[in-house]
């Protein structure tokens, strides 16, 4: 759990009990340390969370205390919609339901006059020849970029030829209509980057890697220049 959501957790658990919470109840209910729970409590009481209590004995939250709400404009609002459209068109089937999902939690806190837009954005991403090709692929290597384990792909070149590789997977980039996945291929000893739409096969493997020096994403972007390296910190 980010810490963000855990802050966020423990003030909703805070609030919904009348009388006060220990530490250890907190922490059993997220999975986290006592000590965890103390920082946290700490943190947002110095962030002016109006928390009472002291450890060992219980923390409550003063009556009346709620959670700011969410607040969009109407640019930010279509900016998700918009965004969540394109996960929807070209993202895999996880990632199209997260998306939904977003759109449902952001009408739910939006302000009433606002709320319209969620629905009546007019910015569509018409469905293209092909953009569902990559769905497949593209699940498997998302999960293999998180657990940082390396791909065994079917691939097909431009000309049709096959091949079979192993990578190390590195990132992915959406480029309008097509995926393509950034990985150090064993096969040739060196980057490659492969359409997810020629991908007839992708499995992850239970090799796991750590970063290489000369076998990192930095290091590939840095073949293209500084813009393609400022990539990693937008």
């Amino acid at each position: 759990m980010r810490r963000a959501d855990r802050l966020f957790q423990i003030v909703q658990l805070l609030r919904r009990r009348r009388t006060a919470t220990t530490a250890t109840l907190i922490a059993d209910r997220l999975g986290v340390s006592e000590r965890t729970v103390y920082r946290d409590i700490r943190d947002l009481v110095l962030a002016g969370t109006p928390i009472d209590g002291e450890a060992g004995v219980g923390y409550r939250i003063r009556p009346g205390y709620d959670l700011p709400p969410l607040m969009f404009d109407r640019d930010e609002i279509q900016a998700l919609v918009l965004g969540a459209r394109i996960v929807r068109q070209f993202g895999d089937p996880a990632l199209a339901r997260a998306s939904d999902a977003i759109l449902n939690k952001v009408a739910a806190v939006i302000p009433k006059d606002l709320a319209p837009l969620v629905a009546e954005t007019r910015l569509f991403v018409p469905t293209t020849i092909g953009g569902g090709r990559s769905a497949d692929a593209l699940i498997v290597a998302r999960e293999a970029l998180i657990a940082r384990r390396k791909l065994q792909l079917s691939y097909a070149s431009a000309s049709g030829a096959g091949s079979e590789r192993t990578v190390r997977p590195l990132g992915l980039f959406f480029w309008g209509r097509t995926w393509t996945l950034a990985a150090w291929c064993e096969l040739r000893c060196d980057f490659r980057n492969f359409r997810l739409d020629r991908v007839s096969q992708s499995t992850m493997l239970d090799q796991s890697f750590d970063d290489e020096p000369g076998k990192t994403l930095k290091d590939l972007l840095t073949r293209y220049g500084p813009d393609a390296v400022r990539l990693l910190d937008s």
